[in-house]
């Protein structure tokens, strides 16, 4: 493991890691929006599928959201960002039978998402639904928002347990 993955893995808490399929992968977020390009091996079809709803970050917030798909090891066509003010009624799980998990990024996001009025502290540590309207039942993580994760870098070890327990939904379903 190079000293630039160890380095961000001690950042977020995470004291050892290994690949998923021992593939090196690069992610590379540009400033202007969020395209990743990452190496990935010969697999195509992804094993699961993650969506990331919140404010498009920017500055550290970017850098950080990097460094979550680069330790979660997802390629380009594991994840996709959704605006939460995308029309939910049109979201829904592929047909390809590939499991989903959602990560809301800030409390206001997680509300809009899940219909819940609670405060962040609440829904954080609970498996939400995405409120779509429609028989999906897509599982929602709420965390803390990308820019105040950015300044507070304590609390990246609770965006780690929040991607743990995403990991778990996946590994479950």
């Amino acid at each position: 493991m190079t000293n630039t993955h160890s380095s961000f893995l001690k950042e977020m808490g995470i004291t050892e890691w290994t690949a998923r399929d021992g593939s090196a992968e690069v992610a590379n977020v540009t400033q202007s929006q969020l395209v990743v390009n990452v190496a990935v091996s010969t697999e195509s079809a992804p094993k699961a599928h993650w969506w990331f709803f919140g404010s498009q970050p920017q500055g550290d917030a970017q850098i950080l959201f990097q460094n979550v798909i680069r330790v979660l090891g997802l390629a380009s066509n594991e994840w996709s960002w959704k605006s939460p003010n995308d029309n939910l009624s049109k979201m829904h799980a592929s047909e390809n039978a590939v499991p989903l998990v959602a990560i809301a990024f800030g409390g206001p996001t997680a509300q809009k998402i899940t219909g819940e009025r609670d405060p962040l502290p609440q829904l954080r540590e609970t498996i939400l639904a995405l409120n779509t309207g429609n028989d999906d039942e897509i599982p929602v993580v709420a965390t803390f928002d990308l820019a105040q994760l950015a300044t507070k870098s304590k609390d990246k070890t609770l965006l780690w347990q929040d991607l743990l327990l995403a990991k778990s939904i996946l590994q479950n379903t």
